[in-house]
This record gives structure tokens, sequence and C-alpha cells, in this order.
């Protein structure tokens, strides 16, 4: 029996398109995910400093910004890559830790891809240790502060014992580290430069697909590119009268390598994995 193909969470119909079908459909929907973004980020400004609810607004808007980027990555893959990659990068659209970790990942600074993907493997972990000789098995922190704000639900620690986990804020947003959240500033640069345009995507496109970022390359590939899609969107007289030098500068130094080819699910740990572990840097501790 066939599913039924209608209605929301169909972003893999972008496996179905032709590549140029496929630049046009995400330049009219880049525009959207980015304003949807800042809507939220605006109304949690209106909220309680810290408050859940002001959290959870943030935490959608940041959220929101990752799925902007997640899309120009798969822009700037390489058209003969694409087929094979374009699944897991609409997974990635759609899982909250991929995203979370995606809008992290932008103020990172890696040496390469591959020690980019070595500091995202350490963000997908599914539970680690926690404490001063690893006393405590937790959950993934990032997924975890986003359920726990978000739902009332029931927890269960070591103990065995169940209880009851009330929504709750972190008393912190994060307006106060300085402003809107580096996604969110990378986005709205990228609207300013017309690379959220039909022939500013596929700027973008025909730029980076020079080379595909899968293991060594690093910032002074993605500077050239950066430069070189740069030029060109300034002779096809793309960016808005809101652009400005910021923009280019919050681009080019932030903006993180292309990850269309990393994974970002979450990993799974078994218990045992991690009672070892525990055990050993007990050990290690008391010198034995």
């Amino acid at each position: 029996m066939a599913d039924i193909p209608y209605g929301n969470r169909r972003a893999d119909i972008l496996t179905q398109l032709s590549q140029r079908e496929r630049l046009v459909f995400i330049a009219e929907g880049l525009p959207i995910i980015a304003a949807s973004a800042r809507s939220f980020w605006d109304a949690a400004q209106l909220l309680e400093q810290g408050s859940r609810e002001q959290n959870v607004l943030e935490g959608f808007a940041v959220e929101e910004a990752a799925k902007v980027l997640i899309l120009v990555d798969l822009v700037r893959c390489p058209s003969k890559h694409i087929a094979r990659r374009v699944k897991g990068i609409v997974k990635t659209f759609y899982d909250h830790l991929s995203r979370m970790i995606y809008a992290d990942a932008q103020g990172w600074r890696p040496v390469d891809v591959t020690q980019l993907q070595t500091y995202v493997d350490q963000e997908r972990q599914g539970h680690y240790l926690e404490g001063y000789v690893g006393e405590y098995i937790v959950p993934n922190w990032r997924l975890y502060s986003r359920e726990s704000t978000m739902y009332a639900d029931i927890e269960v620690h070591e103990d065995g014992k169940p209880q009851w986990s009330a929504p709750r804020g972190d008393g912190c947003s994060l307006q106060m580290f300085g402003g809107p959240p580096l996604p969110l500033l990378l986005t709205e640069a990228m609207a300013a430069l017309g690379m959220f345009t039909v022939k500013g995507v596929r700027i973008v496109h025909q730029t980076w697909q020079a080379l595909d970022f899968i293991d060594i390359q690093h910032f002074d590939d993605h500077r050239r590119l950066f430069r070189e899609m740069l030029d060109k969107l300034l002779a096809a007289k793309l960016p808005s009268d809101d652009a400005t030098d910021d923009h280019v500068w919050q681009l080019n130094s932030h903006w993180q390598l292309p990850m269309y080819n990393l994974q970002f699910g979450k990993i799974p740990v078994e218990l045992e994995v991690l009672e070892a572990e525990r055990d050993a840097a007990l050990w290690h501790e008391v010198g034995i």
C-alpha cells in the first residue's frame, strides 16, 4: 500500500527535482524560512528576559536559521554529488539535534572538514558522562535542554525512579550575549547580499561546486570561493540597498565550511561503554 504523498514535512521532494528546478525552488523558500526565523526572534524579545517562553522562541529562531544554512549547503554541493547526498541533507533539515549542531557549528574553527566532523561527532553523542570522575550518565545536553524547556515530561535517572519534570527556562536569553544569534545574522547577511534570489542561488551553486568539501579542504579554500561568489553577486548587482560591509564580514569570518558531506544524526551510546569509561576514570583518579 503506497503512502499518500500529501501534507507537510515533504522536503524529500527535493530529491525528485532536476538541479535547475531544485535551485529555483530553494530560492523561493530561503526568504520564507529567514523571515520565520526573524519573527520568532523578534517575538522572543517581547517576553520576560530568561523566561521559558522566551527560551523556546529563541530556540525556534535558531533552528529556523539553521534550516537556511542547511539548504544553502545543498546549493553549495557540487552537482555530480548531489544525488547521493540530498537525502542525508533533507534528514538533517528535519532533525532537531542536527539543526542545533548546524547552528552551533557556525562559530567553530576546525582545521579542515575532517576535524569539523570530529567536532560534530562530539556534539551528537546520545549520552555521556558528567561530574568529577563521570559520576553521572546524562543525555545529550542540547537535545535534553530543548525538550525539557518545551515540555512537561517523565524522567528516569540512574536510580531507576521516575519523576515528573516541569518545563522551565534557564534564566538566560541569547540576547544577553550581544544581540541576535550568529545563525540568524548569517542568514540575514546572505539575504542582503542577494544570495536568496534565483540568480543569486545559481551564482552560489556555480561558484561553490568547483570544490567538493569532504576531508582536507579548509578555510583558505572557503575564503577564496567566498570572494569569487561575492564578486559575481556584485557584478550582477544583486546586493540590496541595505547590504553593508558588516554583512560581508560576517559571512567571510563566520560562515562555516560546507557541511553537506557530514553526518549529524544522534549517536547511540551503550550503557556498558559508559560504565566502563566511568570505571576507568575512577581508577585513574585513585591512582590504581
